[in-house]
C-alpha cells in the first residue's frame, strides 16, 4: 500500500515545545575501509533504518513501533534539507563497503540498498516534499493513523495528547512546504484540489467530540481508574478544541485563498517544471525498467485489445444478447448484482476470503503465520478513496494485516467485482505477500518492511487475481467478468497515466478512454484518473510487473514441462522479499537452471528456446 506516519499527562499538555521530533544532522561519513564488510554493511543498515523511524513517527507507528508514538513528522524545510544530506551520506559510506568481500545474501542486501538510495538521490532534485497533500493524503487525513495506533494504557494515551497538541506546529510545516511550492510551480492541479476544501471541512467540527481525533477517549481500558479516564477526556477535548480545530481553520485559509486560485489547469505533470523528467524519473522508479512512456502506451493499447477480446467471450458465455457496452450496463444496473447497505458489502468480503483460504495450500508451499482482518474504511476519508486498499501487519506481530473495503455508497458497489479485488487485497494478494515477507527475520529491515518496488508488490497483486480459478473462485460468468474488468483497468492505466503525463492528455480524455472500455461506474473512474494526476507513474506498477510474472511462469513451465511444480515457482517469487523485476527474473532463471533434469534427461540441442531468450517486459 498508498501512504506514509511521549511524556505525561501534564507534561503533554503544559509543554510549550510542538510535539514533534527535531532533525537531526546526518551522521558523519566512516571511513571506506572496513576491517569487516559484513559488521559494516549491516550497521549502516540498521543506523539508516533507525534514522529512517526517527525521521518519521507516523512510519514507525504504522510498523507497530511505539518509540516515536508522540511525534509527528518534522516537516520543515531544514528537515527535509538533512535528510536528503543523510541519504547522500549514507550512499557514501556504501561505497566504502567492499561488496565482492561479502557472501551473496549480503550481496543481494547491499545491491538493493545501493538502488534504493540511488534512486532517492536522484529523485531530490524534483523536490516532490513541496507537494505534501492531495485528495488521498496529507494533513487533512492524518486522523487515519488511529486505525493502526494501539489504545493498552496511559502511556498510549499520554503520547496521542502529545500529538494532538503538536498537530497544529505540523500542519503550520505543511502549509510553508505548499507556500514554497507555489513559488516554485510545484502544485497540484485545480482539477484535483478542488476536492480538498470539503475534505478539511470535516475536521471543524462544532464541537471537539464529534472530531475523529477524539475517538481514542470514547473508551478505555478497563484497568484505567474512572477519575483518569475523565482527565484524559477533558484533556483531550481541549486539544481538540484549542489547538487542532483552529490549526485546520488555518490550513482552510490559506488553502482556499492563497493555494486554490494558484493551481493550474492543466494536469499533466509534463507542465510542471523538469515535468518530463519528472515523470520518466518516476515511470523508471515505480517499473524497476527502462521502459520508455510510449513503450508503455503501446503495451496498455495492446493489452486493452486482447482483454477486450476475452470480455466478449465472457458476454457470449453469459448468453447476453446485447453488445459489450449493453452488457456492462446490464451488470451496473441490475440491482441482483448490488448489496443494500455497508455490513452486507463488508460481510461479503469476508466470506469471499473464507472461501479463499483453505485452497492455498494448493498453490503455496509456503504461507504466512500472521492473521488478516477485514474492516470498512472510515467514512470521513472514504468518499475520495479507491475501492479498497491493505494495511500490513505490525512489523512485531502485535497487530494483524487489514483489507479495508470501501463502503461509499455501498449499494453502487458490484458483487461481480469482490472475488478479484478480496484476491487481490488480502490473499493471495498483498496480505500473503506483504506478510511473509515481514517473517523472513533473516532480512535486514529496510527489505522486511519496505514496500519499495510497486512493480512488485502491486504485480503480485494483479497476478494474484488471475490465481482466482485456481482457488474456486469466478465460477459465474459475472464474476469471471470481475476479475477481467480489473485487469483492463490496469491496462487502460498504462494508456492513461501516460497519456496525462506524457502526451497531454486532459483529465476528460482520460474519463472518457476510461468509460469506453470498462465497466467501472462514474464515480470510480473519476476518483481513479484523479489519483492518477497526483500518483505520476505509480499506477504503471500492476500491469507491467503482472507481465513480467506471467512471462516467468511460461518461461518456467516451458523449460520445466512435467516437472513445473506450481508451489515451488510461487515460493521461489515470494522467497526473497520485494525486488526488482530484473533481480526477480535472476532468481526464477537460477531456480529453473536447478530444477533442470540431469543432463542425460535433458531435452536435446534444437530446443525452441534459446538459452540466451529474455523476457520481456509486456510478454
Amino acid at each position: 500500500l498508498s501512504l506514509v506516519f511521549a511524556g505525561v499527562l501534564l507534561g503533554a499538555c503544559q509543554s510549550e515545545q510542538p510535539a514533534m521530533l527535531e532533525a537531526e544532522p546526518p551522521p558523519a561519513a566512516t571511513e571506506p575501509a572496513q576491517a569487516d564488510p559484513t559488521a559494516a554493511l549491516h550497521t549502516l543498515f540498521d543506523q539508516a533504518w533507525e534514522r529512517r523511524l526517527r525521521q518519521s513517527p507516523t512510519l514507525a507507528t504504522y510498523l507497530g513501533d511505539e518509540r516515536h508514538d508522540a511525534h509527528w513528522d518534522d516537516n520543515s524545510e531544514a528537515a527535509w534539507a538533512q535528510r536528503h544530506a543523510a541519504d547522500r551520506q549514507a550512499l557514501e559510506q556504501l561505497g566504502g563497503i567492499d561488496r565482492q568481500a561479502l557472501s551473496a545474501a549480503d550481496q543481494l542486501n547491499y545491491d538493493l540498498f545501493r538502488h534504493q538510495l540511488q534512486l532517492a538521490v536522484e529523485g531530490q532534485v524534483f523536490r516532490q516534499h513541496l507537494l505534501p497533500v492531495n485528495q488521498l493524503s496529507g494533513v487533512q487525513t492524518l486522523h487515519q493513523i488511529l486505525e493502526v495506533m494501539r489504545f493498552d494504557d496511559l502511556k498510549d494515551y499520554e503520547n496521542w495528547l502529545a500529538r494532538l497538541q503538536g498537530l497544529g506546529a505540523h500542519i503550520d510545516q505543511t502549509i510553508a512546504l505548499m507556500r514554497r511550492g507555489m513559488d516554485e510551480g510545484r502544485i497540484y492541479p485545480r482539477a484535483v484540489m478542488r476536492r480538498l476544501p470539503a475534505q478539511i471541512d470535516r475536521q471543524l467540527v462544532s464541537r471537539a467530540r464529534r472530531s475523529p481525533y477524539y475517538k481514542p477517549f470514547e473508551s478505555f481500558p478497563d484497568d484505567i481508574p474512572e477519575p483518569v479516564q475523565q482527565q484524559f477526556a477533558i484533556a483531550g477535548e481541549s486539544m481538540i478544541t484549542d489547538v487542532v480545530i483552529p490549526a485546520y481553520r488555518r490550513l482552510k485559509d490559506f488553502f482556499e485563498n492563497e493555494y486554490l486560485p494558484a493551481t493550474p489547469l492543466t494536469v499533466g505533470l509534463s507542465e510542471r517544471p523538469n515535468g518530463a523528467a519528472h515523470y520518466q524519473y518516476l515511470v523508471r522508479y515505480h517499473t524497476t525498467t527502462e521502459l520508455s512512456a510510449d513503450e508503455i502506451h503501446r503495451i496498455g493499447l495492446d493489452e486493452v485489445k486482447r482483454i477486450r477480446a476475452q470480455m466478449e467471450a465472457v458476454r457470449e458465455r453469459a448468453e447476453y444478447a446485447g453488445d459489450l457496452n449493453a452488457f456492462i450496463r446490464y451488470l451496473n444496473r441490475s440491482r441482483r448484482f448490488f448489496y443494500r447497505n455497508d455490513q452486507e458489502l463488508v460481510d461479503g468480503y469476508r466470506i469471499i476470503t473464507k472461501r479463499i483460504d483453505p485452497e492455498l495450500p494448493r498453490l503455496f508451499g509456503t504461507l504466512p503465520r500472521t492473521p488478516y482482518g477485514i474492516r470498512a474504511m472510515p467514512k470521513i476519508s472514504n468518499k475520495d478513496a479507491p475501492s479498497a486498499y491493505y494495511y500490513p501487519p505490525a512489523a512485531d506481530g502485535s497487530r494483524a494485516g487489514y483489507f479495508y473495503a470501501n463502503t461509499y455508497k455501498a449499494d453502487q458497489r458490484p458483487r461481480w467485482e469482490m472475488e478479484a479485488l478480496a484476491a487481490h487485497e488480502a490473499v493471495p494478494g498483498h496480505h500473503l505477500q506483504l506478510a511473509l515477507q515481514q517473517e523472513m527475520g533473516e532480512l535486514p529491515e529496510f527489505r522486511r518492511n519496505s514496500h519499495a518496488y510497486t512493480a512488485f508488490v502491486e504485480g503480485w497483486g494483479l497476478y494474484a487475481e488471475s490465481l482466482g480459478e485456481d482457488l474456486g473462485l469466478y465460477q459465474s460468468p459475472y464474476s469471471k467478468f470481475g476479475q477481467l474488468n480489473f485487469e483492463m483497468w490496469r491496462a487502460i492505466r498504462l494508456v492513461v497515466d501516460t497519456g496525462l503525463h506524457s502526451k497531454g492528455w486532459s483529465r476528460q480524455r482520460a474519463i472518457d478512454f476510461f468509460k469506453a472500455n470498462t465497466g467501472k461506474s462514474d464515480l470510480e473512474i473519476a476518483n481513479e484518473v484523479d489519483r492518477y494526476i497526483v500518483w505520476p507513474g505509480q499506477a504503471l506498477a500492476y500491469k507491467i510487473g503482472e507481465l513480467r510474472i506471467k512471462a516467468l511462469r511460461n518461461r518456467a513451465q516451458e523449460a520445466l514441462a512435467d516437472d513445473f511444480d506450481i508451489r515451488a515457482f510461487h515460493d521461489v517469487v515470494l522467497g526473497s522479499g520485494a525486488v526488482p523485476l530484473d533481480v526477480l527474473e535472476t532468481l526464477v532463471e537460477q531456480w529453473i537452471a536447478e530444477s533442470q533434469p540431469e543432463p542425460s534427461e535433458a531435452p536435446q540441442a534444437g530446443s525452441d528456446t534459446p538459452d540466451n531468450e529474455q523476457v520481456a517486459p509486456a510478454a
